[in-house]
């Protein structure tokens, strides 16, 4: 634990956590497990990501729990919770590359798509319950692989075109039922270990900090401008996650026949 770049990497995990439970870049968190991959095993990161998601869920609720938007809520949480439950039944045989890279080709459409005007014309209709459920299923799962909802999330979440802090609020409660449920799964996989917990203590700091600068922006954002930086960090981390899927097809080992 005294490799400057190990540390680094921790402290830089545990600001991007705090940074998307801002409310200010939902999908920067995303980043957070590709970083942690480059100096500790890919499950093992996960696994000391997730305590630390909680700690700043409990921040994050406090903040915002007033503000929030509940039809959202009701429509997205019975779905994140079934895709948690196939996160867990699935874990031992899904390619994170290739969830990574189908999220990241979906979260790129959606992107290119909300910057014509069919999409703007869209934007604002009540949220279909259907549509919500499926995203949410889609959510938990790739939350439960990678901590990587943050994406599909607003697929669903930003045509609403909530208010920012309202926004910032619906996503800390969601994320905070969503991030509860991985809990006992995670447990039972052995992603909890003494050793991934100790790291967890060493983010929560970092990632508390970088939470008060998010939370301090928000409420000072304009919601144009907000909307603006979510769409261009979610183009930028769709990207990410092409990248990473790719990246990791290519480095899998080749098996001889």
């Amino acid at each position: 634990m005294t490799d400057p770049a190990f540390i680094a990497a921790i402290i830089v995990a545990g600001m991007l956590v705090g940074i998307s439970k801002s409310g200010l870049a939902v999908s920067v968190g995303a980043i957070s497990v590709p970083l942690l991959t480059m100096v500790m095993p890919a499950r093992d990161a996960a696994g000391a990501l997730l305590p630390v998601l909680l700690a700043v869920d409990v921040v994050a609720l406090a903040l915002y729990v007033r503000k929030v938007d509940k039809r959202i809520l009701m429509i997205l949480i019975p779905g994140s919770l079934l895709g948690t439950l196939l996160g867990w039944l699935l874990s031992a045989t899904v390619d994170e590359h290739a969830v990574r890279f189908a999220i990241g080709i979906v979260t790129f459409v959606f992107v290119i798509d909300a910057w014509f005007p069919l999409r703007k014309k869209l934007e604002g209709l009540p949220p279909s319950r259907g549509w919500g459920t499926f995203w949410g299923a889609v959510t938990g799962f790739t939350s439960f692989i990678s901590h990587t909802g943050g994406p599909p999330y607003q697929i669903f979440t930003l045509p609403q075109k909530l208010a920012p802090a309202v926004f910032a609020g619906t996503t800390a409660v969601f994320f905070s039922i969503n991030n509860l449920a991985k809990l006992v799964p995670y447990y039972f996989l052995g992603q909890l270990q003494t050793s991934n917990l100790m790291l967890s203590a060493m983010m929560i700091p970092a990632a508390l900090v970088a939470m008060a600068g998010g939370y301090y922006l928000v409420k000072r954002i304009s919601p144009k401008l907000f909307y603006n930086l979510a769409y261009s960090l979610l183009l930028l981390f769709s990207i990410k996650l092409i990248w990473d899927g790719i990246a990791g097809f290519f480095a899998a080992p080749v098996l001889s026949a």
